[in-house]
């Protein structure tokens, strides 16, 4: 609102305001004139900021994420992003965890968020300090998370009612990959010769993974069988033979672990089997990292579950 604007309106309201009402609407415009402009300023910063991480490739799921928690950071905290102060912060965290139950997992998610755009606006010299510094990571209790044994793998490919589950359980359990990872795998993508395939991860970055000679022979049978033309990998059952997403294999997953009797069976639980087998038989952690596509070592070893009976027999024949 113009200074023009906010006159006309003042000078219209002296017909049937007195002076001390007028004083009063004068003064309440301004505040929310202050108010306004203070949120366009964070709109706009919101914005510069969406773009930095475009250009520095952060992925859209992700950037939809950050954009999610900063807009109901800013509707509950009105103030300019150059006076929000730690204070502001543990507040709205502390507020949030009450009104919401959320888990420690979940808060940390949002301050890890909050910490990344302020630390941006510090770099860009937006604001003097990151008010998120001095919040320290929110510890929640790490639960023991189990792997598929050999026979849970074993089970859940005998119950699988089609040709094409089959091969997404070896390809999971062979590979490693992200259930993500193998949403967007094409046809062309794979190299049945070599026994391998390229998939695109995290940050776009791409990565070679590997199978076995029996994901290799089921392979090959599945994708004789496809009648339809789509340049996907997996398709779904019927016609008109869509790519299958990310939740058509979750779902698919579920149901296949109720019918084989196994509990919790999802995506990522092949993925933590595969590090945890590959760390016990020996294989070097650096090339655990690299196989699974994770940029920090500390990743990779939160994934593998190590096997207690290893470290008791290790102990006995190094130190007891």
């Amino acid at each position: 609102m113009t200074k023009q604007e906010k006159e006309k309106i003042l000078n219209k309201a002296k017909d049937f305001l007195c002076d001390e009402d007028i004083k009063k609407l004068n003064q309440i415009m301004d505040e929310e004139i202050d108010n306004l402009k203070e949120s366009q300023n964070n709109k706009t910063l919101l914005s510069l900021f969406e773009t930095a991480k475009n250009v520095e490739g952060c992925s859209s799921k992700s950037m939809k994420y950050y954009l999610y928690i900063l807009n109901a950071f800013f509707k509950v905290t009105t103030k300019n992003v150059k006076d929000v102060t730690t204070d502001d912060i543990r507040l709205y965290l502390d507020s949030y965890s009450t009104s919401s139950n959320a888990s420690k997992v979940s808060m940390d998610n949002i301050r890890r968020v909050l910490s990344t755009f302020f630390s941006w606006l510090e770099e860009e010299d937006y604001i003097r300090k990151n008010p998120v510094k001095r919040i320290h990571k929110i510890k929640s209790i790490r639960t023991i998370k189990t792997a598929f044994t050999d026979e849970n793998i074993e089970n859940l490919q005998d119950y699988c009612t089609t040709l094409r589950d089959k091969v997404i359980v070896e390809l999971l359990s062979s590979t490693g990959m992200r259930v993500g990872e193998l949403t967007t795998l094409n046809k062309d993508s794979i190299d049945i010769v070599n026994k391998e395939c390229v998939v695109l991860g995290k940050g776009g970055k791409q990565r070679k993974v590997y199978f076995d000679s029996k994901t290799k022979i089921h392979l090959q049978a599945y994708l004789a069988s496809r009648i339809d033309r789509n340049d996907a990998l997996f398709v779904s059952i019927t016609s008109p033979y869509n790519r299958l997403q990310i939740s058509g294999v979750e779902i698919m997953l579920r149901k296949l672990g109720c019918r084989a009797g196994i509990a919790k069976v999802h995506p990522h639980r092949f993925r933590r089997t595969l590090a945890t087998k590959a760390i016990d038989k020996g294989m070097p952690v650096e090339q655990v990292q690299i196989l699974l596509g994770h940029s920090k070592i500390d990743t990779t070893m939160h994934y593998a579950i190590v096997d207690q009976n290893n470290v008791k027999n290790s102990y006995r024949k190094y130190i007891g």
